[in-house]
């Protein structure tokens, strides 16, 4: 039953590949179930295919800390807050720039 999320959004994408919120939902389910290289990939995925897609880089930022890559954690938080703030998103701005001062 757990996977059953998993198999309901990985029919979702394969139906719209281009479907960034269901491809972060995918993301989001791997890291609840712990399965971090998958999750890493996923964002990893959308990141490349939806680089505004701003919430991409708190998860995947968090994604790498779990997995105990700091230096991504740190590269990708960064990149998250530029593109916040050219976005004029300033809420996500914060959360990242909190993120990354935990991190440092």
């Amino acid at each position: 039953m757990e996977n059953s999320r998993i198999d309901s959004l990985r029919k979702m994408l394969e139906a719209d590949p281009q479907d960034s919120f269901a491809r972060y939902a995918l993301g989001l389910e791997y890291m609840s179930q712990n399965l971090l290289e998958q999750a890493k990939d996923t964002f990893e995925e959308l990141r490349t295919m939806d680089p505004n897609y701003r919430a991409t880089y708190y998860q995947l930022g968090k994604t790498y800390e779990m997995l105990g890559d700091e230096q991504s954690a740190k590269k990708i938080y960064e990149k998250g807050i530029y593109v916040s703030a050219s976005q004029n998103d300033f809420h996500t701005k914060s959360e990242l720039e909190q993120a990354l001062n935990e991190l440092l």
